[in-house]
């Protein structure tokens, strides 16, 4: 099992309210929606709270090898 910040995350008021609210929705999301969602989060992390893309993908529970995409 694969460790993720998410949970804890998604309930942190110091991280931006658009953050939170792309995990919830990757949180409840159907399975094979929940990547994109998971990456959606991890660009928005990265932008809100300026991280590094290996950063914000490990902390949402993504490879932070892979590359993060640019698609909004």
């Amino acid at each position: 099992m694969k460790f993720s910040m998410a949970p804890l995350l998604m309930h942190d008021p110091d991280i931006p309210s658009r953050v939170r609210e792309a995990l919830r929705a990757a949180h409840v999301a159907d399975p094979e929606d929940r990547i994109a969602r998971l990456e959606r989060a991890a660009r928005l992390l990265r932008e809100e709270v300026d991280l590094e893309c290996a950063d914000a993908r490990e902390l949402v529970g993504l490879d932070p090898r892979r590359v993060c995409s640019v698609v909004p």
